[in-house]
């Protein structure tokens, strides 16, 4: 069964917990202190609820995917998140930690970004707030996602190149970390996924599970049938775990969670950590990762940079060993396949983590015929146009 808090040494059964230097001890422990006041206090939510509403535009929409449904021969409905302001679910957790910030007195925000998405809503977040901003990025990611750089500098966000290691989402995660161990009485670490030492795992699925509850909700209004299969991409797990979370343990209700094949598993390219993977200490947590045999991190793959990190959340370590998710994969053929197929089919162009999603459903449509699946659509592809022109040139 699903957990509703970590237990007091931070684990989701087996996964988890504070594998953290002693300097960062006292700050971990305050902001779990500051987070569990802040989720008691009802002014805190209603703050919460109307930037949710007024400022991000939830609840996003439910929307029943006509011509690809016709296509795929099973009734798909989208959920949405791209629809969010900046056009990803990252800013429900960014509002959320910002506010937390801005509560605990601390004046400056860092992150990490693989795609972009958090770092843009983390920079959205500090300017509504008034907060100083660093986003740590990838090499390598900075030049795939040139777009979303913009956006963050004209947030007014300073985003700091990470070219150790392999200049992708592990190493700005670890960059930031890094920061936060120098910083830790003015700065606040808006992690951007369900990843990292406790509290962060908890903090981020309690800030996303809105977009489960509100699925919940259009399903109980009519908006659309009840869903035997609820699928979303899987990279560090924040947009999966919040719309898994509400349904985890649900009687009729199957879900499905799309890693990153990359090149293709036996390439050992790719971003499938619950998939390949095998238990193990990164960025803080006990979780599924990619690793050699003597416990070296080894590198992931996936023509999404939100997608190429080589370890997954802890909670959804946890589903995995207790049956609760499924967790399936894809290459990065079948995700630009489906990337083309849902913006021909539906005027939508999904991001390429959402294009996961879509290409599993593809691929077992036979299995799916006559079911009603709920994709959450995670965000919009604008950032992702120009990576997947220059594919075809």
């Amino acid at each position: 069964m699903k957990l509703e808090r970590p237990d007091a040494t931070g684990r989701f059964g087996d996964y988890g917990g504070t594998f953290a230097p002693e300097t960062l001890m006292p700050a971990l422990i305050e902001l779990e202190t500051a987070f569990v006041d802040a989720w008691a206090d009802e002014e805190f939510h209603d703050e919460l609820r109307f930037l949710l509403r007024d400022f991000v535009g939830r609840p996003t929409p439910v929307y029943r995917a006509a011509r690809l449904s016709d296509q795929l021969g099973f009734d798909l409905w989208l959920k949405r998140e791209d629809l969010a302001h900046t056009g990803a679910h990252k800013i429900n957790n960014t509002v959320g930690q910002g506010l937390l910030a801005q509560r605990m007195g601390k004046p400056r925000v860092i992150a990490e970004t693989g795609a972009g998405q958090h770092g843009v809503a983390t920079a959205t977040a500090c300017a509504l707030f008034g907060l100083e901003c660093d986003v740590y990025m990838g090499e390598k990611d900075i030049e795939r996602q040139a777009l979303n750089v913009y956006r963050m500098r004209m947030l007014g966000a300073t985003v700091i190149p990470v070219s150790a290691g392999t200049g992708t989402l592990k190493d700005a995660v670890s960059a930031a970390m890094r920061d936060w161990v120098e910083s830790v009485e003015s700065t606040h670490y808006i992690i951007g996924s369900v990843v990292g030492p406790h509290p962060f795992p908890w903090m981020v699925r309690e800030f996303q599970k809105v977009i489960g509850d509100e699925l919940k909700d259009q399903v109980a209004g009519g908006d659309l049938p009840s869903p035997d299969v609820i699928v979303a991409s899987v990279g560090g797990g924040s947009n999966a775990m919040g719309i898994f979370y509400p349904f985890a343990g649900d009687d009729g209700v199957e879900l499905v969670g799309v890693e990153a094949a990359g090149l293709g598993l036996a390439s050992g390219k790719h971003g499938a950590s619950l998939g390949e993977g095998s238990p193990g200490v990164l960025h803080g947590a006990m979780t599924y990762m990619l690793q050699d045999d003597f416990g070296q991190v080894l590198e992931a793959h996936s023509v999404s940079a939100g997608l190429d990190y080589p370890g997954v959340g802890p909670e959804h370590a946890f589903f995995k060993d207790t049956d609760l998710v499924r967790y399936e994969n894809v290459s990065d053929d079948e995700a630009i396949e489906a990337f083309d197929l849902m913006a021909r089919a539906e005027g939508i162009i999904p991001a390429l983590e959402s294009a996961h999603g879509l290409a599993w459903m593809s691929r077992e449509s036979e299995s799916l015929a006559g079911k009603t699946v709920v994709l959450n659509l995670s965000g919009r592809g604008d950032k992702d146009v120009q990576q997947v022109a220059a594919l075809y040139d």
